[in-house]
């Protein structure tokens, strides 16, 4: 069947290059880490590339009717992952869309006085991105503080399979040891034990040299299978597809909107880390048909999810699904839930939503968080407190009444001074000279550092671990592994 009219586009990104990142391999808390300038290029290419296809009007996938001169903001919405990593995602995002909508001489203003002004940097196109934090929103970051998760990720280290596999990678990790300077060889690291070899053998030239052959390939191997494991479920619903629960979320609302001629969006982008893809795959079938596909992806990957309006005489609408790998080729079809052909958009929704986590209220109920009270997907809840938080509520009473109390004798003291009778000026003189007889440097700016004083630092080594905030988010910078790395907090 001939599908000719593309209607709109959802393109789920990876970030590009970055430095070392560490995860932990129970928990996946993270430290904080930066991209680097390969990392930005990588991602501006994908928005150049995502630019020449869906924004020219030459090309058989051009979005109909979609401006592609200058970025019309009605029509495009960006949501970007503000996790646990840090700002790579955002930055790989902003140098996306600056190859997706490069800078215009045409994106001017006419003043009153006949003046012409062109924007910056000769035309410079400003998109709007909305920061998507874990702390009110999951639908980009929902495997973290998820006590379901959690479990799902110790039932899969305690499972046959997993030990089999451990037992049959002792030999590469006793081999690798010698390069990964300290950090545990064990099948439970292997993400990080792949992620420190992958980022020195890319920025590190005497690393390079010395890493023997095939070191990367086994490391990648086992990452894949600790990864695949950790975010991917035999069951649509599976806790372990989390990550693609909640993006299935925003992939369909996305698609209605798009499909509603009343609404104007028609380019979606979400610009996430690798978690999603995994779970996306595997939810809908895609691994099992092409195994090529299992595990990781490369950086500045992308899926693009193209809603497609068929010719005469069926005029349905309907999906085709492609995936770009990294950098090294453009995008290629596959195809989900065993068709081997767009799918039609109705059986798409109908097979995806019932998996999907569309509120607050439902990814506390997955999680197996039975009592909070955050704002998780942006939508508002209120459900009964924890003892602990009762607690915190009596304390902080009893601290409101002292304040009361306090302001209370304050203007009491204050009523009786001003009723007292005093001496215009005496009082006031008697007081400063009282004063300097007593100190003899008062009202003089005492210098911070004078000799004697005692000055209190805190250096980067005195921070506390397991700091929780109000929505028991956790803050973790693996500075066994990275100290040179900052904390970013949550």
């Amino acid at each position: 069947m001939l599908l000719s009219k593309v209607l709109g586009v959802i393109v789920i990104a990876r970030n590009g290059d970055r430095h070392h990142y560490y995860q932990d391999p129970y928990t996946y808390a993270a430290s904080n880490t930066e991209t680097t300038a390969l990392g930005e290029v990588e991602s501006n290419a994908l928005g150049s590339l995502i630019r020449s296809t869906y924004f020219d009007s030459t090309s058989p996938s051009y979005i109909e009717g979609i401006r592609s001169d200058l970025v019309d903001n009605s029509e495009v919405k960006v949501r970007v992952k503000a996790g646990v990593e840090g700002t790579v995602v955002f930055d790989s995002a902003i140098a996306l869309l600056q190859g997706l909508f490069p800078p215009n001489p045409n994106n001017k203003i006419v003043l009153a006085n006949d003046t012409t002004i062109v924007a910056p940097l000769g035309g410079y196109q400003y998109v709007p991105v909305e920061t998507v934090e874990p702390g009110n929103d999951r639908s980009l970051e929902s495997w973290t503080n998820c006590p379901a998760f959690d479990k799902h990720i110790k039932d899969f280290y305690k499972s046959a399979d997993f030990k089999a596999k451990a037992q049959e990678a002792v030999p590469f990790f006793k081999g690798v040891k010698d390069y990964v300077f300290g950090r545990p060889t064990t099948l439970e690291n292997a993400w990080n034990i792949f992620d420190f070899i992958n980022t020195e053998l890319t920025h590190n030239r005497t690393y390079a040299y010395r890493l023997p052959p095939t070191f990367i390939e086994q490391a990648r191997h086992w990452a894949n299978y600790h990864e695949h494991g950790i975010f991917s479920d035999e069951s649509i619903t599976g806790i372990g597809n989390i990550a693609g629960r909640t993006l299935l979320h925003t992939i369909l609302e996305s698609l209605e909107r798009i499909a509603f001629n009343g609404d104007p969006l028609q380019f979606m982008l979400v610009e996430t880390t690798y978690q999603p893809f995994i779970s996306f795959f595997q939810q809908t079938g895609v691994t099992g048909e092409h195994p090529d596909m299992f595990g990781i992806p490369d950086y500045a990957s992308a899926i693009a999810i193209e809603l497609r309006r068929g010719s005469p005489p069926d005029v349905r609408d309907f999906l085709r699904i492609r995936f770009k790998n990294g950098t090294a080729q453009g995008f290629d079809d596959v195809h989900v839930f065993g068709h081997h052909a767009d799918i039609p958009l109705t059986e798409f929704i109908y097979r995806a939503e019932s998996a999907a986590v569309t509120s607050n209220k439902q990814w506390m109920q997955v999680c197996g968080i039975k009592t909070s009270s955050v704002n998780v997907l942006g939508l508002p809840v209120s459900v009964p407190s924890e003892p602990r938080e009762w607690f915190t509520t009596i304390v902080a009473f009893f601290a409101l009444g002292g304040l009361l109390f306090s302001s209370v004798m304050f203007y009491k003291k204050r009523r009786a001074e001003q009723r007292r009778l005093r001496l215009r000026g005496d009082e006031v003189s008697n007081q400063v000279v009282q004063q300097r007889q007593a100190y003899p440097d008062y009202g003089s700016v005492v210098r911070p550092y004078a000799p004697g004083a005692i000055v209190h630092t805190r250096s980067k080594d005195s921070q506390v671990h397991g700091r929780q905030d109000s929505f028991d988010e956790h803050a973790f910078a693996g500075e066994d592994y990275y100290p040179e790395q900052p904390r970013w907090i949550l």
